[in-house]
């Protein structure tokens, strides 16, 4: 399948990111754009934090951009910067798209837990009464954390480099999602007492490799998922699935969100192009 045909009528979504050379969520939304005829047209753009206003600011005032989402490190530093919030990102408190609206205010949604949760559900993995490791305390571990609570797990146990912040998580978690138990631990951990590890840091991604936590111990049991989509195989996948493990990259969630995208910036077919 081609990509999109861009003319001046093409409406543009990009990503900001920093930095975006993993980046492959432009180029899945586009296969899905163009498969269900969408005249749009999805790119990373590569924006530092500092400069994050002054871009945001901008694409206000750009009427062919539609939107745009978010990734590290912005998806919390964004909240601020936009003019609604739905429930889902006001929970969370991280937002990962922005539609522009005709006026050219910006409501921010978090779409990072219901993308993760049916990516889940595709690869039937079972999810009620479940015991879940969440490595991480950012802007993802906070949409798939309250996402796994509202999907029915049984325990979340958090783990993060800081743990100030996965105790906050905890309790911001918990506080929302009163029939799961919520936890904040520290390394070492007992890998057997969990039945699905969720990797939602940047380690394994670019240079940043290795992996996030020591697998010893852990059963072929565990299901391992991690958010990183370049590459597509993590240390910890490739870890994981040496142990005999069910493993799940990141593009398990990202697929679902195509759609997801495309609901929330009320995106429809285009017209056939007419000669001019």
């Amino acid at each position: 399948m081609t990509g999109p045909v861009i003319t001046g009528r093409t409406g543009i979504v990009f990503i900001l990111g920093d930095p975006v050379a993993q980046i492959i969520g432009s180029a899945e939304m586009n296969r899905s754009f163009v498969g269900w005829g969408m005249d749009i047209a999805v790119s990373p753009l590569h924006v530092r934090a500092e400069d994050l206003e002054a871009c945001v600011s901008l694409l206000r005032k750009v009427p062919n951009v539609v939107g745009f989402g978010l990734t590290i490190p912005h998806k919390i530093s964004i909240v601020p910067l936009v003019d609604h919030l739905t429930d889902a990102a006001r929970q969370v408190g991280a937002v990962n798209f922005v539609r522009r609206n005709s006026d050219g205010s910006l409501t921010g949604t978090n779409m990072d837990g219901a993308g993760f949760i049916q990516g889940l559900k595709d690869r039937k993995v079972t999810l009620t009464g479940r015991s879940v490791l969440l490595i991480g305390a950012g802007g993802a571990a906070r949409a798939i954390g309250f996402a796994l609570a509202e999907a029915g797990v049984g325990k979340i146990t958090l783990v993060n480099r800081t743990h100030l912040r996965a105790t906050a998580l905890a309790r911001d978690i918990q506080t929302a999602a009163r029939g799961c138990q919520i936890d904040a631990d520290t390394y070492p951990l007992c890998l057997r007492n969990f039945d699905l590890l969720v990797n939602t840091t940047s380690v394994g991604m670019g240079e940043n490799s290795g992996s996030p936590i020591d697998l010893a111990g852990l059963t072929k049991a565990t299901v391992v998922a991690d958010v990183i989509m370049k590459p597509s195989v993590t240390v910890l996948l490739a870890d994981a699935a040496a142990r005999g493990c069910v493993t799940i990259g990141g593009k398990a969630m990202l697929r679902p969100q195509a759609e997801l995208v495309a609901k929330f910036l009320n995106l429809e077919a285009a017209s056939p192009l007419q000669d001019e």
